[in-house]
């Protein structure tokens, strides 16, 4: 059963979730601030997180960003926080969910339940009858069935190429594809070993999903070996 972290300096919210989680099986690690929460999370095998804004040391939303440098769990953000512009912060950060104070337990429980289903679907292979048509993780979406791609919300306007060079990414997520692969896939021709196509696409792609050059978050360069998404 999945492993949760619960992050909250009230007590009382923290125990509630526990046992609303724990009554579902799962494994509850409980952290009352940001520091504590960075080691739970860098000493046990986490599935999913819920980060609450305010904490007494490391904001949420700050936690939220660390977390995102090493992890692709998801991660739901817990509030009293209502404007919008928190919200779009969250999500901007990594987040994949957010739900505001006073909560329904029943509810959260059942965002758990989602974001779980999605993570354990799109990031960890799992075989199913029906093709997979679409990956969202990390607030990137990219759809096959209408061949459209947004993060954060924002629709990215790729070139065919572009589109196909992430989307054979996102279907080998985890591990590192060659560029001799990745050109041979997409653009169906026999590799050349001075070929820097693949290079000048990836770089590309990277500068419209708004990608640091030296440290991206989601296709990231494996020297001498090639490309993935994490």
């Amino acid at each position: 059963m999945a492993n949760i972290m619960i992050v909250d300096d009230e007590t009382a919210i923290a125990d509630l979730v526990e046992v609303y989680l724990k009554n579902e099986g799962y494994q509850v690690f409980k952290c009352y601030n940001g520091q504590d929460a960075l080691h739970c999370v860098s000493h046990q095998p986490l599935d999913l997180a819920i980060l609450d804004v305010m904490l007494p040391d490391l904001d949420g939303f700050s936690l939220c960003q660390k977390i995102r440098q090493d992890h692709l769990f998801p991660i739901i953000m817990l509030t009293a926080k209502v404007e919008d512009m928190d919200k779009i912060t969250g999500l901007t950060l990594g987040a994949d969910d957010y739900i505001t104070k006073p909560f329904n337990p029943l509810e959260l429980i059942a965002r758990v339940k989602t974001q779980l289903r999605r993570y354990i679907r799109y990031n960890h292979g799992e075989t199913c009858s029906k093709v997979v048509q679409e990956y969202d993780f990390r607030g990137l979406t990219i759809s096959k069935t209408n061949h459209k791609c947004t993060l954060f919300g924002e629709e990215l306007a790729l070139t065919p190429l572009e589109f196909s060079i992430l989307w054979y990414l996102c279907e080998r997520r985890g591990a590192v594809v060659s560029s001799e692969e990745l050109f041979e896939a997409v653009w169906g021709e026999k590799f050349i070993d001075a070929n820097n196509t693949v290079m000048s696409h990836i770089a590309r792609l990277r500068e419209k999903m708004h990608e640091p050059s030296r440290k991206p978050k989601f296709i990231k360069t494996v020297w001498g070996v090639g490309y993935t998404i994490e």
